[in-house]
C-alpha cells in the first residue's frame, strides 16, 4: 500500500516502474539489438542469442499477463461474495450474468452505489471502463498488481 492519494478514474491505472521503465525497455533493446547483429553476422551463435533473447522477452510479459489472470480471478470471486451481500434479493439472482470485465469495474464503486450500478450494468451491458466513469464514490483498490 505504497500511496494514499485519492484514487478516481482519471488516475487509477497503475505502473510498475520496474516492469515498465527498466524491464520492458532492456528487453525491447536487446531483442532489437539482437536481430541487428544476426542480420548484421548471421551465424548459430547469433542466432541461438536472438532465440535466448526472445525467450526471456516473452517470459516477462507472460510472466506479467500471468500475475494480471490470478489477479481478476481472485477480485471475480471478490465481487461475488460482496455483491451476494450488498445486492437485493431479485438483483443476486442475476450475479451470475455480470461479466468479468464488469466486475472487476464494478470492484472500485462504493458500497452505496453498487447494487444501482450492477442493475445498469447488467440492463445497458456496461463496458468496464463505462462502469468506472460512472461511479460517484470511488472505493480505492491500492493492492493492484
Amino acid at each position: 500500500m505504497a500511496e494514499k492519494k485519492p484514487q478516481t478514474f482519471a488516475n487509477h491505472a497503475r505502473v510498475d516502474p520496474l516492469f515498465h521503465f527498466f524491464l520492458v525497455p532492456i528487453f525491447a533493446l536487446s531483442t532489437v539489438a539482437a536481430i541487428v547483429l544476426f542480420l548484421m553476422r548471421p551465424s548459430l551463435h547469433s542466432g541461438w542469442h536472438f532465440v535466448l533473447i526472445a525467450a526471456g522477452t516473452v517470459a516477462i510479459f507472460k510472466i506479467r499477463l500471468y500475475a494480471l489472470r490470478v489477479q481478476d480471478r481472485v477480485i471475480r470471486l471478490e465481487e461475488r461474495l460482496r455483491l451476494t451481500s450488498l445486492l437485493p434479493e431479485p438483483l443476486r439472482s442475476r450475479i451470475p450474468e455480470l461479466t468479468e470485465d464488469q466486475l472487476i469495474g464494478l470492484r472500485f464503486a462504493s458500497d452505496a452505489e453498487v447494487p444501482k450500478l450492477a442493475e445498469r450494468a447488467l440492463l445497458e451491458k456496461l463496458s468496464r471502463a463505462d462502469i468506472k466513469k460512472a461511479i460517484q464514490t470511488w472505493r480505492p483498490d491500492y493492492w493492484r498488481v
